[in-house]
């Protein structure tokens, strides 16, 4: 009999559409002789649809921030005992915590950018001001800066603040997205991104892409309006290229990650490997990054969801 795989989309983040299409690229790519696969669109986690989802095999979580990216829903699903594709309540809690994360793997020898956390009471009761963040960002970390939401998708509340005038409408926008906000200084250099999964028999690192925009940043549009340039593999040299899969197959196990993972950073003009985020359910959409790596590593999208539903 085959295996009955629901496709678990949407969620309650800004990323719910983006959701809905990484998941009807996923049902595409599952191997029809092998399962049978539905997409279950989840939204506000009603009782009906987490019903729905105890009636399958398998989860495949494709939910681009909360209740899929943070552990929400994995909590529910291993309740229920049904085994599903990315990390476990752990991983997913302290990767979708940017703030948290970094900070962890900083532990570790992992480079990141310097940064404070501001949260969404203390600015509304008014113990963090406008003067405050603009000292701390005066003394801490300078301009330009990245004003964003320390949890969600990083395309939506995330400015790049370039003057004083800029702070307070940058930390508006990021608290639509979440109650905390991390101001993180800017990293100078070359956006790289990096996938790698694991199984039981094999660890997989896919071909480095190199992110390349004439907009400020990788943003929504440069996301998902086709306004930037992606490059697998990327123009880097052998020996970073094996130094940030070395690492991000590292950062795998520090976190106890489990199926594909994609892991951003800087190379500083200097080769220094700046790590920007984690992110344990990337886009597969088929123009994403996780899709563009597996075709350049001569695989296929079929195979590689085989081996991880199958391990």
């Amino acid at each position: 009999m085959k295996r009955k795989i629901a496709i678990i989309a949407g969620g309650d983040s800004s990323e719910h559409d983006v959701s809905l299409r990484s998941a009807a690229s996923i049902k595409e790519w599952l191997d029809p002789e092998r399962y049978d696969a539905e997409i279950v669109e989840l939204q506000g986690a009603d009782l009906k649809t987490l019903n729905k989802i105890t009636e399958f095999d398998y989860a495949y979580i494709t939910i681009h921030g909360t209740p899929g990216e943070n552990g929400l829903l994995q909590g529910f699903l291993d309740i229920m005992h049904i085994p599903y594709s990315c990390c476990g309540v752990l991983a997913a809690a302290i990767t979708f915590n940017k703030y948290a994360c970094n900070h962890y793997l900083k532990q570790f020898g992992i480079t990141i950018s310097p940064s404070f956390l501001l949260r969404k009471q203390e600015w509304l009761s008014g113990q963090v001001t406008v003067q405050t963040v603009t000292d701390k960002i005066a003394n801490e970390i300078g301009l330009p800066c990245f004003i964003k939401s320390n949890v969600g998708g990083s395309s939506f509340g995330c400015t790049k603040v370039k003057t004083l005038e800029d702070i307070e409408p940058a930390i508006t926008a990021a608290f639509r997205e979440g109650n905390e906000v991390i101001c993180e200084a800017f990293m100078q250099g070359t956006e790289i991104t990096c996938g790698v999964y694991k199984t039981n028999e094999r660890e997989v690192a896919l071909p480095i892409t190199e992110v390349v925009t004439s907009n400020e940043f990788f943003d929504y549009n440069a996301k998902y309006n086709g306004e930037v340039q992606e490059i697998t593999p990327a123009r880097i040299p052998d020996t970073t290229r094996d130094a940030v899969q070395a690492l991000t197959l590292k950062i795998y196990d520090i976190l106890g990650c489990h199926g594909i993972i994609r892991t951003d950073y800087i190379i500083a003009p200097d080769g220094t490997i700046q790590l920007l985020e984690v992110n344990t359910t990337p886009g597969m959409t088929a123009t994403s990054f996780i899709p563009q790596q597996v075709r350049a590593a001569g695989m296929q999208m079929r195979d590689v969801l085989t081996e991880i539903i199958e391990h």
